[in-house]
């Protein structure tokens, strides 16, 4: 092999490492500070119940004015039912 050649393929070696370590472009990646973290479905299922100690039994993911909400219904072991609202960013409870 040539030097020539063996420049060139140690160039061509170089190049592709340091495209394959360059971080992805900033434009496809979103900050986690510009998306508002909510609670999932599931995170604010398993701490309603934990909260309440009672069974939720229906959920709906309400938007009211802006503002992200879960509405549960709720099942005691001695039969009451109640209704409990969640904003989905905090998990605090609305009243």
């Amino acid at each position: 092999m040539t030097p020539g050649w063996m420049l060139l393929c140690a160039v061509a070696t170089l190049s592709a490492s340091a495209l394959a370590a360059a971080p992805p472009d900033s434009a496809a990646v979103t900050p986690q500070a510009q998306v508002p973290h909510e609670l999932s479905r599931e995170q604010a299922v398993a701490m309603v119940q934990t909260r309440y100690g009672a069974r939720v039994v229906r959920t709906e993911f309400i938007d009211q004015d802006g503002r992200h909400l879960y509405v549960f219904r709720l099942l005691s072991a001695a039969g009451k039912v109640w209704i409990v609202r969640l904003d989905a960013r905090t998990g605090t409870e609305v009243p």
